[in-house]
């Protein structure tokens, strides 16, 4: 695939990158309304990322989809969403079962109306993912939360010894990988970014963990 110009990528860029049908396009159009619409009083997204929504947001979150096939019939757990990003956005695109983990109150509430009027199904948690009761997920993502250090051990109650993590990171990647892995014994994938050259798409396992875990909570 190619990527269009540096200029802001339109709806119509997106779509023919990424194949999604007309009416996904339309509720992602419809997300990015209501994002611009509640960023002026919630302030869920940086103002300047906003003058190139459908790369910086859409396409950034929307990458990871491809790489969450084989796991589609089982949970995802998205810690510290935000504004939905990446985990109601894998919601839009079709991931079947998806959890939401975000403590900040108003930033939940923007979820759970975002979820309404755009008619997705993620599961939404409003506390901090320490105070959540954990259960096995085959994944866990995150964008923009934390290091990876401390991503791994937000997300550890959540893993078994077949899960995954696939974190979006930035040009900080080389370094907070260096000292996650003075901590965690881990194997690590980096996939270049589709939104950013400069990002990454880093995914982790840790191949000797395995808790028991098998309890799944609801809404």
């Amino acid at each position: 695939m190619t990527l269009p110009t540096r200029a802001p990528m339109t709806s119509q860029d997106f779509q023919q990158l990424t194949n999604v049908s007309h009416e996904t396009l339309q509720r992602l159009e419809a997300y990015l309304d209501l994002l611009a619409e509640w960023n002026k009083a919630v302030g869920l997204v940086s103002r300047s990322s906003l003058q190139d929504p459908w790369r910086r947001h859409i396409l950034d979150c929307a990458q990871l989809f491809q790489h969450l096939a084989s796991d589609a019939d089982r949970p995802i757990v998205d810690i510290g969403s935000g504004a939905g990003l990446p985990g109601l956005i894998l919601s839009i695109l079709g991931c079947p079962e998806i959890h939401l983990i975000e403590a900040n109150g108003r930033k939940a509430v923007f979820l759970q109306e975002a979820a309404r009027r755009l008619d997705a199904k993620p599961i939404i948690h409003a506390v901090r993912v320490e105070d959540l009761a954990p259960f096995p997920a085959a994944v866990v993502t995150a964008r923009a939360v934390a290091s990876i250090e401390s991503l791994i051990e937000m997300a550890m109650p959540f893993l078994t010894s077949d899960s995954r993590c696939l974190f979006l990171k930035g040009q900080d990647m080389v370094s907070e990988l260096t000292e996650a892995e003075k901590r965690w014994r881990m194997q690590s994938r980096r996939i270049t970014s589709l939104s950013d050259p400069e990002g990454t798409l880093l995914e982790i396992r840790l191949p000797t963990l395995a808790p028991t875990l098998d309890r799944i909570p609801g809404p």
